[in-house]
């Protein structure tokens, strides 16, 4: 297995400019003529799709808490053909969790030193110049194990201001690979988890071209090519085995955050994939041995699904005799009522009991580790999974029985347990891996 030689687009912090970055070089390297491979590292549930839609290729994730050697390897063998690949970090560079997981805390630094990638350093300089090479300094000096590339100077104001900028830099031996003028209409549009959906959004064509014009006119293209580098290619292993040879899989605005590795391995293994869209009423398909809904935003759209009739007659039918799973988002869809943030309330599916309020949003965040407690789709009692929770819902009423003892990254107990009822099992998170022995 080849490991073709990448980049690891960082910052020291969230907010920096790194996704307008990361998009515009995937963009731009690709009307270049490069096959570029986009990967995420981190539990990010809405950048891959960004990525795919810049690079015309799938994005994966890469996550050092939840996967092990194996899936790592499976997911790294996801850029074969590839030129280039070019990966968007989470956070800060050396952000992560505070004790290890199946391979680590989580950090992009981890990724990039594990696959070999250079490090290229989004720096937000306005407000500062020549400090800015301290912070530079101090990043690349963390870790020496780390090929630091250079940096990318954002949001500089003035001719000027980036003289003094690069001075700094440069007195210690930091390459500046672009300066990117400050410029307000540029951001991605936003909502309370973070950007908003790669499907949602107006003009996407258009945003990523103007990114790409935009990195071409400001950075230096091809030092960025030449400071990709890889290591070792990863040990081989698998993608994720399906749940079922039939899945149907909700695909709209309130159901998408499917993590890409899962879906790629449920197909490489034969299994079939049904999309079907609850926000047009549309039911899933008859024949299917498994419906699956997924993680997204079902509160922005609570009124629609409640008068979804006829995909509410089909799921019932469904849960008589079949299985039925439900993330974050499918997983209030599957309860007794969902609450929006107006105070409205909302009937939902009724196959679980439970009932969640965003009138009262408390933020849930962080990894998970769970042991399951009754059987879930591809998965028995006693099995180990692991994954990551993200939403702002309150739990008011969870009356079944709990699917797991949810831990998180740091072991401590979270009331967050899932639920089954006869064939209905839901996750307030989002699976990543079993987390194997």
């Amino acid at each position: 297995m080849n490991n073709p030689k990448g980049l690891m687009i960082s910052a020291p912090s969230s907010g920096t400019g790194k996704t307008t970055v990361m998009l515009g070089l995937l963009r731009a390297l690709s009307e270049d003529g490069l096959k570029v491979q986009p990967f995420k590292s981190g539990p990010d549930y809405i950048d891959p799709a960004f990525h795919r839609a810049a690079a015309g290729r799938a994005s994966f994730n890469f996550d050092t808490w939840a996967m092990d050697e194996g899936l790592l390897g499976a997911i790294s063998a996801q850029s074969e053909g590839a030129d280039i690949v070019i990966s968007e970090g989470s956070m800060g560079l050396y952000d992560g969790v505070a004790f290890p997981g199946a391979t680590g805390h989580g950090t992009s630094a981890e990724t990039a030193a594990k696959m070999g990638w250079g490090v290229v350093l989004v720096v937000d300089v306005s407000g500062q110049a020549q400090s800015a090479a301290a912070t530079a300094l101090g990043f690349r000096e963390y870790r020496k194990d780390l090929n630091f590339a250079g940096v990318i100077l954002n949001r500089v104001a003035s001719p000027r201001h980036e003289r003094l900028t690069r001075l700094g830099m440069e007195a210690h031996g930091i390459k500046v690979l672009g300066s990117l003028p400050r410029r307000g209409d540029l951001a991605l549009p936003e909502r309370h988890l973070g950007l908003i959906q790669a499907v949602e959004h107006p003009d996407l064509e258009a945003a990523i071209a103007g990114y790409a014009a935009f990195l071409r006119e400001n950075v230096d293209l091809e030092a960025i090519k030449a400071a990709a580098t890889s290591g070792p290619a990863p040990v081989a292993g698998s993608l994720p085995a399906p749940p079922a040879q039939r899945i149907a899989l909700a695909q709209d605005a309130a159901f998408s955050f499917t993590y890409p590795h899962l879906l790629a391995g449920w197909r490489a293994a034969g299994a079939e994939i049904l999309p079907f869209s609850p926000l047009h009423d549309e039911a899933p398909a008859s024949d299917a041995d498994l419906v699956w809904l997924p993680g997204g935003y079902p509160e922005l759209h609570a009124g629609k699904l409640a008068a979804a009739t006829k995909f509410r007659k089909a799921m019932l039918q469904h849960a008589e005799t079949r299985p039925v799973h439900g993330e974050c988002g499918g997983y209030m869809a599957l309860g007794e009522v969902l609450i929006d943030k107006e105070g409205h309330k909302h009937q939902m599916l009724g196959l679980l009991g439970l009932v969640t309020s965003y009138e009262k949003r408390k933020f849930h965040l962080g990894y998970r580790k769970a042991h399951l407690g009754a059987p879930m789709p591809g998965f028995s009692a006693g099995d180990v999974l692991r994954g990551h929770e993200f939403h702002y819902s309150t739990i008011l009423e969870e009356p079944d029985a709990p699917l797991a003892k949810v831990l998180d990254a740091e072991g401590a107990p979270v009331p967050e347990t899932g639920s089954v009822k006869g064939n209905v099992t839901g996750t307030f998170f989002h699976l990543i891996a079993e987390a194997k022995a």
